[in-house]
């Protein structure tokens, strides 16, 4: 299990009860909630619907999910917007009426756990539109440890 905690800027990925990797992370800049359109992390179980970009190169930049092909190599990037970059692991809410169905779905909201162009923000600030956001290399440590069905909860 992954446990994400956005107040402390902290995750940890747990395996038989034992803490096994620890990270920094940020979440949505609008604070914790599952309504559609808040640009705000969601809090609850879900589970990992969806692991994209396994073989692609560190700083990949993805739209829609998908390669552009255009690495990003300055991760110190503070103008402009937050890339998805690396890896995306998609979320799917499992709690009906909080984070999963009509106008709190985390799934049909697009809510990753994703790389960023914005690493020295990471672990300080919340910055993104309601995603769980890592360290390039956090992400891949990450990406490489679970499964596609593992839960996540967010505190």
């Amino acid at each position: 299990m992954v446990l994400l905690r956005p107040a402390s800027f902290s995750g940890a990925l747990y395996v038989s009860g034992r803490r096994v990797f620890s990270f920094s992370l940020s979440a949505g800049r609008a604070g914790r909630g599952e309504e559609e359109g808040s640009g705000k992390t969601p809090r609850g179980l879900h589970t990992i619907a969806e692991k994209i970009g396994a073989h692609a190169p560190e700083g990949m930049r993805f739209v829609s999910r998908l390669p552009t092909g255009e690495v990003i190599h300055d991760r110190e990037s503070h103008g402009g917007e937050n890339y998805i970059l690396t890896r995306i692991i998609r979320l799917a809410g499992c709690e009906e009426g909080k984070n999963r169905g009509n106008g709190v779905d985390s799934f049909a909201r697009y809510i990753y756990i994703h790389g960023t162009n914005k690493e020295t923000f990471v672990g300080s600030r919340h910055f993104s539109h309601g995603c769980i956001v890592m360290k390039n290399c956090d992400i891949i440590s990450l990406f490489e440890r679970v499964e596609e069905g593992e839960y996540v909860y967010i505190d």
